[in-house]
């Protein structure tokens, strides 16, 4: 053997040695959690859900006194017809679904639309035993319910994580009843959080692709830890395969202790009607980036208001939780306890200011604040404006007498491409307040080619809602 051979055999068996002896970096030390020993633990934590509802046979119609002699003859015919065939019988429908138990007195946490409507619920768990389920309450808006069960004796339970700290790629593992298939085990990872999918008003959902199927609605969702960090409620099926969604566990928690104390939820109201910040709409209020909730009305009397929040106002972060995305405000505002003093950090005028707002109670059915043609042409923006008279406010259905309405809206301009319809109130250009066309023109006529144009806008519907566009 050569003495060049030997060094050369002697180089590459060091280099080895040094690649094995050197700590491997972070992402190749990462292995999947032990599945086996997670589903032997947590299956007994989760529970299949039965519900029966009772439907009553449809009621014939009362055979109405009033009528001519021949309508009378037929529904006298008919009568004794269907009087005389067979009473139907109620129709007992059932579905199933699945829930798990968070603590040992049998408190049982599944989704509002597993139970919602049920004359009976059954609770079967892992060993076989099937109890009868009591509904202690629900939050139709956040799709959650809570169930009890009572057998005399404590019952196995899921620890609640933090869904907060869920990071995008982590490996979970949901645990349901798909198809009716008992204590089925599916894992997968995070595919994506704060997921708004339309299914109510606070969205904010987990994205993972562990399969989950019709009947695990309600069941959990566990991380590697083995800690319950969503409760699985939606999917999108098609090409092949599904997208599935749970409730981050942490909008839940609140939820919970609500329904275990009274049986209904509380929620927090500011008094803020807000839009999504475009990058249109952040340069023209002088912010560096679209992240934050444009106010765009706040109601009078309201705890916003009171506070001295104002529309135009951009809210950064509320309670110490940042606003990257609009529809983060009302989640956090909900969950927050009524009577709270909370800072709210915002922009006004492109500088930064923080206020403290009394957070208010949220009442049924209640909203935020509702207040956004020869005329001046505008081909900058690709609007005809016109003054508002009794008699215009009264032909498009408007209660306004005084101001500005826009009138007509070219095809492909700016003002199109922004969302302004013919009908809207002109309460705001660019930060003033045009009573009359020479103040209109008289802004308008200050901006050039490639400026932002701001436009605080009162819809026909009544919302209030600001509007960013580029002057061609």
């Amino acid at each position: 053997m050569s003495t060049a051979f030997q060094w050369s055999l002697r180089l590459v068996i060091g280099m080895v040695v040094l690649a094995v002896s050197l700590p491997l970096p972070s992402f190749a030390r990462v292995i999947s959690p032990d599945f086996v020993e997670l589903s032997t633990k947590l299956t007994p934590t989760v529970v299949n859900i039965r519900t029966v509802k009772n439907i009553k046979p449809a009621q014939r119609s009362q055979r109405s006194p009033q009528g001519n002699q021949h309508d009378k003859f037929f529904e006298e015919f008919f009568g004794r017809f269907f009087d005389e065939m067979p009473q139907q019988r109620p129709r007992r429908e059932q579905s199933l679904g699945t829930g798990f138990i968070i603590d040992a007195e049998g408190y049982v946490l599944t989704n509002n639309h597993v139970v919602s409507g049920a004359d009976e619920v059954m609770v079967k768990l892992a060993d076989g035993r099937e109890l009868k389920g009591e509904i202690k309450g629900v939050d139709e808006k956040l799709d959650l319910a809570l169930v009890k069960i009572n057998d005399g004796k404590t019952f196995p339970f899921a620890e609640l994580g933090d869904s907060d700290a869920l990071q995008v790629g982590e490996w979970v593992m949901a645990i349901g009843n798909p198809f009716g298939l008992a204590h089925t085990v599916t894992a997968g990872i995070v595919s994506a959080k704060g997921r708004v999918i339309g299914s109510g008003p606070y969205d904010d959902f987990i994205q993972t692709d562990a399969s989950i199927n019709p009947g695990n609605s309600g069941g959990p969702l566990f991380n590697a830890s083995g800690k319950v960090i969503g409760i699985n409620t939606a999917i999108i099926a098609g090409g092949g395969g599904g997208i599935g969604f749970a409730i981050p566990v942490n909008i839940a928690k609140a939820t919970v202790s609500q329904l275990r104390q009274s049986g209904k939820v509380t929620r927090g109201y500011l008094g803020v009607r807000f839009q999504p910040l475009t990058p249109e709409l952040a340069k023209s209020f002088g912010l560096e980036s679209d992240k934050g909730a444009l106010i765009s009305s706040v109601e009078k009397e309201g705890p916003a208001e009171k506070a001295g929040l104002k529309a135009g106002d951009v809210i950064l972060e509320f309670d110490g939780k940042a606003i990257n995305e609009g529809s983060e405000l009302p989640r956090y505002v909900a969950v927050t306890p009524v009577g709270k003093k909370v800072k709210v950090l915002f922009a006004r005028d492109g500088k930064r200011q923080s206020l403290n707002v009394v957070i208010a109670k949220l009442k049924d059915g209640e909203q935020a604040a509702v207040d956004g043609d020869g005329g001046a042409e505008s081909d900058k923006i690709g609007i005809t404006v016109q003054e508002l008279t009794r008699e215009l406010a009264g032909r498009i259905g408007i209660r306004e007498a005084k101001g500005l309405v826009v009138t007509q809206v070219t095809p492909g301009s700016p003002a199109e491409e922004a969302g302004v319809t013919t009908g809207a109130v002109i309460i705001e250009i660019n930060g003033q307040r045009p009573d009359n066309l020479q103040k209109f023109n008289a802004v308008l006529s200050t901006i050039k080619k490639g400026d932002i144009v701001r436009l605080l806008l009162r819809r026909s519907d009544g919302s209030i809602q600001y509007v960013g566009m580029r002057a061609e």
